[in-house]
């Protein structure tokens, strides 16, 4: 009797501890000119907290502009630099110089990121997944953030697109991962290079349409260029097997580079000349452009629909 009275009066101070702690926190959020926040944005940024996956506003964003501290305003992440990881929260590359400080995690495992300005809490940071060239993923609350626009002028409505489509095994695969390439604005999978009209993922396997899987890329040019985009093609399929690409056998499984001008053929040949010149082997062929037909929707972004990862594609720094 006398144990279960001192262990309630052990968690009756706890908690009131707790609440001390708690409020004092909040008194001192509210001492200092930062933005007041509510329940659910206290327990995040202040009390370390962490959102439901695929709930924050900003995990989908791609408006142009500014994600500042949801405390105290300061600047922390260009949108330049936001990708979509489909981890479930927004995901930036790289942040603003000085704007972020890290600390080990109280698990004693992983890298907690906070606003240097007030120490509120964002999230954490995470290398080696190979999402970006810079290897980098600061995984952020939506509810530690707020976001400034961009003013629309003649001058940021300069900006234009280009296109560039590739082949290299299963689309599936092809599109999960240069659908996350920084500067990609959009992606479809379909098919090309074949010589019937208004083809069918059927018709493509059973061998009759001649045409191949692949992805067509648009990509905002004020951002990267059919180089980077080309050199992240190389590296998330092997160009040294022939019509295949893992267990998917197949001419309509070849590597292929559709060229739409002179200029992207003639990337297209440096970068396989320098491959070469490491050692790798490249049967990838050059073809001109020519219609791209759209596959099915059930085709479209597959594993962002069915929550897998390609099974015949990986990401292997070649460059």
């Amino acid at each position: 009797m006398k144990t279960n009275k001192k262990a309630i009066q052990i968690f009756i101070f706890l908690s009131i501890s707790l609440n001390i702690i708690n409020t004092q926190k909040i008194m001192s959020q509210e001492n200092k000119d930062y933005n007041k926040l509510n329940a659910q944005e206290a327990f995040i940024i202040l009390n370390k907290g962490t959102e439901a996956p695929h709930t924050g506003k900003y995990e989908k964003s791609n408006d142009e502009g500014i994600y500042l501290c949801k405390q105290c305003n300061a600047p922390l992440y260009k949108s330049d630099d936001k990708f979509d990881s489909h981890c479930g929260w927004p995901s930036f590359d790289d942040e603003i110089e000085g704007a972020i400080k890290r600390k080990t995690d109280a698990d004693g495992r992983r890298t907690e990121i906070l606003c240097a300005n007030c120490g509120g809490h964002l999230g954490h940071v995470f290398h080696g997944e190979h999402y970006t060239d810079k290897d980098t993923r600061h995984c952020v609350n939506s509810l530690s953030l707020n976001f400034e626009p961009l003013v629309e002028t003649e001058a940021l409505n300069t900006k234009t697109s280009d296109t560039a489509i590739f082949a290299g095994g299963c689309f599936w695969g092809m599109e999960y991962y240069l659908n996350n390439v920084k500067g990609v604005k959009s992606t479809q999978v379909g098919y090309t290079g074949g010589h019937t009209d208004n083809p069918t993922y059927a018709d493509v396997c059973s061998h009759t349409s001649g045409h191949i899987e692949a992805v067509e890329v648009v990509f905002d040019t004020s951002k990267t260029n059919f180089e980077n985009i080309c050199k992240v093609f190389f590296e998330i399929h092997d160009p040294g097997q022939l019509n295949r690409q893992g267990p998917d056998i197949g001419e309509q499984y070849k590597s292929v580079i559709f060229y739409k001008d002179e200029e992207q053929k003639q990337i297209s040949i440096k970068l396989i000349n320098i491959l070469k010149e490491k050692g790798h082997t490249v049967v990838t062929e050059l073809i001109e452009a020519n219609t791209f037909w759209a596959a099915e929707a059930n085709h479209q972004d597959y594993y962002d629909k069915n929550g897998h990862k390609p099974y015949c594609h990986f990401y292997k720094k070649k460059f």
